[in-house]
């Protein structure tokens, strides 16, 4: 299972409408689901290059960090800056059911996908119920 919070992301856009910048750094757009036998989670990072893209798990925390820089070169009068530059970070919460040492990353058309395999011991298994010639007797 996937977990995610994230307490001051309203603090967030509001202080950016407020006061026309960000407060902290910008989150990540994301969707995540399941399927089949994996977890799949997209990150929206377009113009990011992907060297400056970290990803690490400790325990079960995933921490994600990218960084887009802005494309006016020092010293330029910048006329209009609505695309936000600068560092972005995300932290989603991994539930155990998932394996976390098996982790796969691509980047590809500003999209960072994540693909988290289930764990072995999460998946669902048939247990055999022995009976009738199976079964043993026991004499005493």
């Amino acid at each position: 299972m996937l977990m995610r919070t994230d307490p001051f992301r309203e603090f967030d856009r509001l202080a950016q409408q407020v006061f026309g910048g960000t407060a902290r750094t910008s989150a990540m757009p994301m969707d995540a689901y399941r399927s089949g036998d994996d977890f799949l989670v997209h990150f929206d990072l377009p113009g990011v290059d992907p060297e400056t893209i970290e990803l690490d798990v400790e325990r079960n925390v995933l921490n994600v960090r990218a960084e887009r820089r802005t494309p006016a070169p020092e010293g330029a009068e910048v006329l209009v800056a609505e695309r936000p530059a600068g560092t972005f970070t995300r932290q989603l919460f991994l539930g155990d059911s998932l394996d976390t040492e098996r982790i796969d990353a691509s980047y590809e058309v500003g999209v960072l996908t994540l693909r988290i395999p289930v764990a072995e011991q999460a998946k669902p298994r048939r247990i055999r119920i022995a009976g009738g010639s199976d079964r043993r007797q026991i004499s005493g």
